[in-house]
């Protein structure tokens, strides 16, 4: 049988053991072959888990991923593998969406990103962190000032 993995990517198509420490290296990506089209990609992660740094408790979250490619896409099997390496990574939710969007720029250099974490109540306060980054230079580097000021005017109003 041929072997039908794209070069480069070692979790597509191959058994992966969940790793549990955060592992930023476990991301892979390969070529977007419409590096030249602007279309967004829409990933979903219903069932996120880290720690509280302070208590060491289960945060739960929804993590919600937009982009729009540049030359990479994220391969979806190695995000996945990515996001559950944080089950026992103990930072604040705020930092959790940072540290997910800066790891995604340094890979695929994209041209727009924002992550929000939507995380489940605990001590009956739920937080839903919002980043967002446009390329520099670019006309994304506006659309994501807006997209801020934006997504700001919608708490605001809520």
């Amino acid at each position: 049988m041929k072997d039908t993995r794209i070069e480069g990517l070692s979790h597509l198509g191959s058994h992966s053991g969940y790793v549990y420490d955060y592992r930023p290296d476990l991301l892979e990506c390969f070529d977007n072959k419409y590096p030249d089209q602007e279309y967004f990609v829409r990933l979903n992660c219903p069932e996120f888990t880290s720690l509280c740094p302070m208590t060491g408790q289960p945060d739960f979250a929804a993590i919600n991923i937009h982009y729009i490619p540049g030359k990479k896409l994220v391969e979806s099997k190695s995000l996945k593998l990515y996001l559950f390496s944080f089950r026992n990574h103990g930072d604040f939710h705020e930092n959790v969406v940072n540290i997910i969007m800066k790891d995604l720029i340094r890979l695929l250099d994209p041209k727009y990103i924002e992550v929000m974490g939507e995380f489940t109540p605990r001590g009956g306060i739920s937080i839903h962190p919002f980043c967002n980054y446009g390329r520099p230079e670019s006309k994304w580097t506006n659309f994501a000032e807006n997209r801020m000021l934006d997504y700001g005017k919608f708490l605001i109003e809520f």
